[in-house]
């Protein structure tokens, strides 16, 4: 008896984006890896990092805006739709783009875990993988769950190629073409 193998149709990028559309406002959809993942809205901590974040971003490179919950066409190849926490362009590159941008003007896409079941998978896995795909030169975690910050870089192949791992407090370099050293004593407080 041969074992059967069960075939889930595969959604298209409109049908996700149409799906999205009508999503409830209580969750955020994501279309990674040729699959929908709900993204759990953000609690109060997570907000004031990534709040933090676009401060130190202004005062380091007001050149450059970190725009919050910004959607960003990902994954070439399965065509992937991911929504970031926080994505650093120069100023006005979104300007005129519907909700979900091409990644050509990232210069760097970050995201702060949540408190729920999927977040190790999507965003230590399959978050860095889609980004590096995207060519986004630099991946920033804030990694509530391990109490340290994760800057990837270097993307090649759909994979980056050097990732650093720091401890809240610990001062943190995030490469060319960002080229800002973060002072994360501040995220000892917001761990929670």
């Amino acid at each position: 008896m041969t074992p059967r193998t069960e075939h889930r149709p595969q959604m298209s990028v409109e049908e996700f984006e149409e799906l999205e559309r009508h999503a409830p406002e209580l969750v955020r959809l994501e279309f990674i890896r040729g699959r929908v993942e709900v993204k759990p809205m953000p609690d109060g901590n997570h907000s004031e990092i990534v709040a933090w974040l676009q401060r130190l971003c202004m005062q380091h490179r007001p050149d450059l805006w970190l725009h919050a919950e910004r959607g960003l066409k990902t994954e070439s190849y399965r065509k992937g739709r991911a929504r970031a926490d926080g994505v650093l362009v120069p100023k006005g590159a979104f300007k005129g783009h519907g909700e979900w941008s091409a990644p050509d003007s990232a210069l760097m896409a970050v995201e702060v875990t949540s408190w729920d079941s999927d977040a190790a998978q999507r965003d230590r896995v399959d978050k860095p993988d889609g980004y590096a795909a995207a060519g986004i030169p630099v991946y920033l975690l804030v990694d509530r769950d391990n109490c340290s910050v994760v800057v990837f870089n270097q993307p090649d192949n759909g994979r980056y190629q050097h990732e650093e791992k720091l401890p809240f407090g610990a001062p943190v370099h995030l490469p060319a073409p960002v080229d800002i050293t973060l002072d994360t004593e501040p995220l000892k407080d917001l761990a929670d």
